[in-house]
Parts: structure tokens; C-alpha cells; sequence
């Protein structure tokens, strides 16, 4: 979990997950991407701060069991989704405008490294280990590290990524992972005077003379054997009777895979002939990329975290078997596939493009997400439309629902499903039966994809200017997700539980409206009788206790208060039909839990009988007070 808010001067991110050591999740890349985009020209922020909770780890690595569990079923998609949108986030951390600080407590392992080593102020203290493991795990150095390597002293760098050595303080500052020694008791008063003062030059005030190094001493030796152009070559410059530091790498490379120790001397000498982040993540990205089908990636997972044995069966029993023909295959251009950090938008699939769909799926489009919509009647202008709903899915990041009822939802769901490739988010903003939404996301879940239920409100009007607010059903993981879409689509969007949680919240907000709004129209329609003055009872109840978002915000009575549908004939901005259907699906919902809601109860019974029985249909739900205007008491 990420949270990601503006204190005082400064942007601050925190990784909370101390359970899981702040593992990175897709979702947390994708919320710090977001976070650095709204923040790299927000005048409030003067800097960035990025640090985690407990005192274990900053960051232990990304959370690779998604990509063992996606990976073994033969989908590669969502590896290479979570590695191209993570390295698009580390990109951005490296480039951003503003000095960034980074505080590294504990453990910063491999994707950690990605977060914590590109900031521009790196703050480590007496707890702080520093590694990049990725060798151990079938995998190479990646989110930029290669970069890092690199640029480390001497042949630190081949060392480092070869053995996945774990630097200590002393370590990180001399091969040019941090920046400051700073006591980490002193931190959380540093952090709160960068609040304040949005001033970095606190850091360098703060800051202590480094320990000594352990690396430093070995670096003659390190450098002496490290240098070889292949990792052939390096083998074949051990020592006989090798000293403290060559004896140590040998005793940790003897764990690794020969195939992601081949390309990662690859890697780094290539980032030092080109020392550009972008050059350093797309030579990544084509190991990567391929490291599920081709490599050993899945078979260092299983070992590692699946099975446990650590004992993996590598492609290759020792460095000799690896081939150059090995290594090209792994570390050649991608060609189409290859990774593009200009591209920030996600694929997304949207089914249901009427009224309110139409609009919230333009504005994606013009965020710069690439959707592709389905719809049995709709065409919309400036949406690519697909056959199918399953069409719509084939690929997509995220699908978006926009539907009218449970069983709808529930028939596309099964079209859908089968389509999407595992790991993807069903992302359903329909308002519909919270056991509907519920079944739908265990569907979901079964076939190994996220879901977040998430109905509405606010209305044709705030589909239309991207003012929604939405109430969230799921995971937190998926909730993560879908978040940045929420960003474009609406202004706020609460997590309100597990799945259903969101439809429930929304019959329950939608029960308030359609009581508060007849019982505005009722007392409108009797001002109406007693004389009084329509702007009169609007200035007196809109600030007094009567005030609801009824009276205030959409009020029923022509000319009075701000623009509504009253102003407009009573079109719909969310029409009667659509208050009963939800007013019905509250009592629906009541019944089921034994729930005692007689005012839910009569509001239901008078929008059905202003729906079916008089005029109401096709009527914006505020057309109630004409009709209590024009009738008198029986």
C-alpha cells in the first residue's frame, strides 16, 4: 500500500506494507507514477520525500508472486505490464524536476533500489543494506540499477550485480548508492523541518562523515578480477588462492543463474558505453521482457518463495554452458515490443457507452489512455469500438462496466472473463445488487483477475466533467489500480471495503437522496401554498437545518439556487427511473438482511408510482415537486 499526499512544503510517499517488508506491487508503481506526474509542476511542492513504514525494510523488492502465478499458466502479459510500468515510475523518479529524498531504513533490495537510489538526496543510517539480488532469482539488475552499476568506482559495479552483496552504509556511499550518513533517530525531526520549510539544504546540515567501507578495501582485488569484457572472462581471472573479498563473491555467485549473470555484465558495460536512464531501462526491459519464456526467472521464483528448496535447476549448470547465442537471445532488440516510457496510458476496454459511460470513457481517451468500447446500440465519436464485449477485453489493462442491472453485468462478465489476460483489473461502475457484484468478483477472482466494484454519483453532468465520485468494492491492491482512472473520471473515490462494499454504499447514499429529495419537493409545494417566497425558503433552509445536498446543490425549483435540471424543463441529469431503480435495489438489500427502512420503503412506492403511473418517466428525479405542486391532500 502507497500513501501519496501534499504536508506543508513538501510531496511525500510513503511504502506501507511493513508486513511484506514494502514489497512493490503494480499498484504502487502506477500511484507513485501518478504522484510524480501532479507534483513535477504543483507550485505548493517545493521537493519530494519518499520514505516507508518500519523499521525492517524500506523496500524488500517487487512483489513477484502475481508474476510466478501469471507466469506459470503461460501469460507473460502481466510480467511485462508490471515491469513496463514500473520502469516508466523509475524514469520519472530519476528525471523529476524537483529534488527528491529518499530516507532508506532497513532492507532496499531490487525494485527498492529503484525507488530509493534515484532520488536526488539519499539518506541512509546505521540500519541501512543496500542490494540487488536479481541474480539469485534467474533475473538481472533492473529498474534503472544497471545505470548505478555503472557508474560505481572501479569494477564495484560488475561485483555488485554479479554477486548481489548487500552494502552496508559505509558501502552505499562509496559506490554511489546515497548520498548522506544521517542517525536515523535524527530523521523524523528532519522530515517534519523539510515539511515546514520545503528547504533540502537541511539534508546536507544533517548530515554525518561517512563509516569506513568494506568494499573500499576490496576494490583493488575486485577490480583486478572484475574487469573482464564477459563473464567468462571473469571466472577465468579468479585467483588461486583468492583473498577475503574474491572469496566471498565466489561463495554468492555460485547460487546464481549463469544465464542472468552473463547478461548483467552485459548490461552494465553497455550502460557505461551509453549513461542514460532510458538507455539503462530499455537494455533491461529486453531481458526482462523475455525472462518468464525464455530465461529462468519462474524456476528462481519457485525456488526462492514458491517451493522454498533453494535449490534451482538453471537453464545452464555453470557459466561455461552459457553461449553467445544464449546471450543474444536475451539482450536483442524487441523491435515493436520494445519498451516506450512516452507511452503513459493504459489499455482499457470499456462496455456500456450510454449516457454516462460515453462521457467518462471520453475523458480517458483525452488523459491519453487508449480504450476500446463496446456498446449493443451507442456508437460514440473518438472511441474505438469493437465487435464484442469480449473483443473490447482481448488485452486491455483494465475493462470498465457500465451496465444496467445485475444481470446484465453477471452475462458480460462471463463473455469477458475468458477474454482478458490474467492479472487484469474488472473494473464495473454500474449500480447494481450487492450479491450480483459480489458474484462477479469471485468469477474474477477465479479466473486470476482483480476486481473493484465502483457505482457513481454525480450524474450525467459529472460524467461529463470528469466530477464523479465513486464508492469502491475490492482489494486494496485493485483499488490501487483502478485509482489513477478514478483521478480522470470523477474528484473522489473512497474504498469502502471488500467487494460489494461499494454498491453498498451506494444504495445507502442513494436511499437519503431519494427521501431528501421528495421530502424537498413536499416542502417546496407547500411554501408554494402558504405564500411564501420560493428564494425566501431557499435562503432560509439552504443555511439552516433543513440544508441538504438536495436543496443546496440540486435544487428542484426553477431560477432558485445553483443551475439544475429544474432550470432545464427537468431533463435528466439523473432521471426518475433510474431513482427507482436504485430506490428498489435498497429495499432489495434491506429485505435480505432483515433491515427496517419504511421511509426507504415509501419514497420506493412513490417514484414507482410517479415512473409507472404518471409522468415521471424520462424525467429528472427532481420533477417530484411539480407533481406535489399540482396535487392536493387526500
Amino acid at each position: 500500500m502507497i500513501t501519496a499526499r501534499i504536508q506543508g512544503r513538501i510531496g511525500r510517499i510513503t511504502l506501507d506494507r511493513p508486513e511484506a517488508l514494502n514489497a512493490l506491487t503494480h499498484a504502487a508503481c502506477l500511484h507513485i507514477h501518478t504522484a510524480l506526474r501532479d507534483w513535477a509542476e504543483d507550485d505548493r511542492v517545493a521537493m519530494v520525500v519518499i520514505d516507508a513504514a518500519g523499521d525492517k525494510a524500506f523496500c524488500a523488492g517487487g512483489d513477484i508472486a502475481q508474476m510466478y502465478a501469471t507466469g506459470v499458466a503461460g501469460d507473460f502479459d502481466y510480467g511485462r505490464r508490471f515491469w513496463r510500468d514500473e520502469y516508466r515510475m523509475n524514469a520519472a523518479l530519476f528525471n523529476f524536476p524537483k529534488p527528491v529524498a529518499t530516507f532508506l531504513q532497513g532492507h532496499t533490495l531490487g525494485g527498492g533500489v529503484g525507488v530509493g537510489c534515484h532520488g536526488s538526496h539519499r539518506i541512509i543510517g546505521e540500519t541501512s543494506k543496500i542490494a540487488l539480488p536479481e541474480c539469485g532469482i534467474g533475473l538481472v539488475p533492473d529498474v534503472g540499477s544497471s545505470l548505478l552499476l555503472a557508474l560505481a568506482p572501479g569494477r564495484l559495479g560488475e561485483y555488485l550485480g554479479l554477486t548481489g552483496d548487500r552494502m552496508d552504509a559505509g558501502d552505499a556511499l562509496h559506490c554511489g548508492f546515497a548520498d548522506y550518513y544521517i542517525p536515523q533517530s535524527a530523521w523524523p525531526a528532519l522530515i517534519d523541518a523539510l515539511t515546514e520549510t520545503g528547504d533540502w539544504s537541511l539534508i546536507d546540515a544533517a548530515a554525518l562523515p561517512a563509516p569506513a567501507s568494506r568494499l573500499a578495501k576490496w576494490q583493488p582485488e575486485i577490480d583486478a578480477v572484475f574487469g573482464g569484457e564477459r563473464l567468462g572472462d571473469i571466472y577465468r581471472a579468479m585467483p588461486a588462492s583468492p583473498g577475503e573479498g574474491i572469496q566471498h563473491a565466489l561463495k554468492l555467485m555460485a547460487r546464481n543463474s549463469p544465464l542472468a549473470m552473463a547478461a548483467t555484465v552485459e548490461l552494465v558495460h553497455r550502460s557505461r558505453t551509453r549513461p542514460t536512464i532510458e538507455n539503462a531501462l530499455d537494455q533491461e526491459y529486453r531481458f526482462t521482457a523475455r525472462a518468464m519464456e525464455h530465461g529462468d526467472f519462474l524456476e528462481g521464483i519457485r525456488a526462492a518463495i514458491i517451493d522454498k528448496d533453494r535449490s534451482p535447476k538453471w537453464k545452464h549448470s555453470d557459466w561455461e554452458g552459457v553461449t553467445g547465442a544464449d546471450l543474444l537471445r536475451m539482450t536483442m532488440p524487441l523491435g515493436d515490443a520494445a519498451l516506450s516510457l512516452e507511452e503513459t496510458g493504459m489499455k482499457i476496454g470499456f462496455i456500456g457507452l450510454g449516457n454516462m459511460g460515453a462521457p467518462m470513457a471520453a475523458n480517458l481517451v483525452a488523459a491519453g489512455h487508449t480504450v476500446t468500447g463496446f456498446d449493443t446500440a451507442a456508437q460514440p465519436d473518438g472511441i474505438t469500438m469493437a465487435q464484442s464485449a469480449a473483443e473490447a477485453a482481448t488485452g486491455a489493462d483494465v475493462v470498465i462496466t457500465m451496465l444496467p442491472n445485475g444481470e446484465i453485468l453477471r452475462a458480460v462478465a462471463e463473455q469477458i472473463h475468458p477474454a482478458m489476460s490474467a492479472g487484469a483489473l474488472h473494473l464495473d461502475c454500474s449500480t447494481v445488487d450487492v450479491d450480483s457484484a459480489r458474484a462477479v468478483a469471485e468469477k474474477a477472482q477465479a479466473a486470476g483477475l482483480m476486481a473493484v466494484d465502483a457505482p457513481v454519483s454525480g450524474g450525467i453532468g459529472g460524467a461529463t466533467a470528469g466530477t464523479l465520485t465513486f464508492m469502491a468494492g475490492g482489494s486494496a491492491e485493485a483499488f490501487g489500480i483502478a485509482k489513477p482512472l478514478f483521478d480522470i473520471m470523477g474528484q473522489k473515490a473512497v474504498h469502502c471495503g471488500a467487494s460489494g462494499a461499494g454498491q453498498a454504499a451506494k444504495i445507502c447514499n442513494n436511499m437519503i437522496l431519494g427521501v431528501t429529495m421528495i421530502a424537498t419537493c413536499e416542502a417546496f409545494a407547500l411554501a408554494d401554498k402558504l405564500g411564501l417566497d420560493r428564494q425566501a425558503m431557499y435562503d432560509v433552509v439552504s443555511t439552516s437545518s433543513g440544508s441538504s445536498w438536495s436543496m443546496n446543490a440540486y435544487c428542484p425549483a426553477p431560477g432558485i439556487g445553483p443551475t439544475s435540471p429544474a432550470d432545464n424543463g427537468y431533463k435528466p441529469g439523473f432521471a426518475a427511473d433510474l431513482m427507482l431503480k436504485d430506490l428498489r435495489l435498497s429495499q432489495t438489500a434491506a429485505e435480505a438482511v432483515d433491515a427496517d427502512t419504511p421511509m426507504g420503503a415509501v419514497a420506493t412506492a412513490l417514484y414507482a408510482q410517479f415512473v409507472e403511473e404518471e409522468d415521471g418517466a424520462d424525467r429528472d428525479f427532481s420533477a417530484m415537486l411539480p407533481r406535489f405542486r399540482d396535487r392536493h391532500r387526500s
